[in-house]
């Protein structure tokens, strides 16, 4: 292919539960770091083994949202540490060369931004930071509903001397695939990608919305990419879930899971996202090692 396409690894919680880890709401992925840590190393080895060259550590629920505020307080940096440490064994024990990108979550509530907070944010980030520092690679601010949650992440990072990627999760109501895809704020995708640019992030990324909606992301992105001849990256890892099943408090149940994004389906949409000006590809919820071992056959370039 034209351009140098890199692996995502897919969701965790999901494989989690395929695999028949310790999973639930609210605690989500979470659930696992307390109960079972060695099997959220196995998720990570088989995305690896899948080809995935980046994975994310298993830190997405550990905020108050999912655990609570007294869990949080007392666990969340000893569980930062950890999810940090499994990522970076499972990377250093891979045979290729693997990153690992350090999950920093919406930490008021998925596709919430109504519910955020500057300084409740901040306080959050601070332990994940904290806590992933020494294990990741880079940084990676995932399912951003605003501007101003990239910005607070941004912020909470600017200490640390790895880079930053942003993805942003998009609008994806009935119908929605047939307007220019927005954020979940209503704000534009031209302008979290000037944003992302402002605040000297590496990459920017589209993730937990349906497939549908990924293309005009990354057209919008492409098209502000080259005007500004800006080297900033574009990526996309969408989830499965049924349409209309995810809308809402995240924390009301198990979002339906659909039949169309087999490995073979997913694949169909990373072709148009990379035809599009995607370099960086994977999946979130839903997304398992089979698709992303699809991906990589196709995709992979390096």
């Amino acid at each position: 292919m034209a351009q140098n396409i890199t692996i995502l690894d897919g969701g965790m919680g999901r494989e989690l539960a395929r695999i028949g880890a310790p999973f639930r709401q609210p605690e989500w992925s979470a659930l696992a770091l307390y109960q079972a840590p060695q099997q959220i190393k196995a998720v990570h080895q088989s995305f690896i083994a899948a080809g995935a060259q980046v994975i994310t550590t298993n830190s997405y629920a550990l905020v108050p949202f999912h655990i609570g505020a007294q869990r949080f307080a007392e666990d969340a940096p000893g569980l930062a540490q950890l999810a940090g440490r499994l990522a970076r064994q499972a990377a250093d024990e891979a045979v290729q060369t693997v990153r690992v990108a350090g999950s920093l979550p919406p930490a008021l509530g998925s596709y919430r931004p109504d519910l955020f907070d500057a300084r409740r944010a901040a306080e959050i980030y601070r332990v994940l930071v904290a806590g992933q520092a020494d294990y990741v690679d880079f940084w990676l601010g995932e399912t951003i509903s605003s501007l101003a949650e990239a910005v607070a992440i941004a912020q909470a990072t600017a200490a640390e001397q790895k880079p930053l990627w942003l993805s942003f999760t998009l609008e994806d109501k009935p119908g929605s695939e047939q307007h220019p895809a927005t954020l979940r704020s209503g704000e534009s995708v031209t302008a979290a990608v000037a944003k992302s640019i402002e605040l000297g992030a590496q990459n920017v990324l589209f993730n937990c919305s349906h497939p549908e909606v990924m293309t005009s992301a990354v057209q919008q992105a492409q098209q502000l990419r080259q005007q500004l001849a800006a080297g900033i990256g574009i990526g996309v890892y969408a989830n499965a879930f049924e349409p209309g099943s995810n809308e809402g408090d995240a924390n009301d149940g198990l979002s339906g899971m659909r039949k169309d994004t087999d490995p073979q389906g997913y694949l169909v949409w990373a072709r148009r996202w990379v035809d599009n000006g995607a370099s960086l590809i994977g999946g979130c919820c839903g997304i398992g090692p089979k698709h992303i071992q699809c991906l990589a056959a196709e995709l992979k370039t390096s």
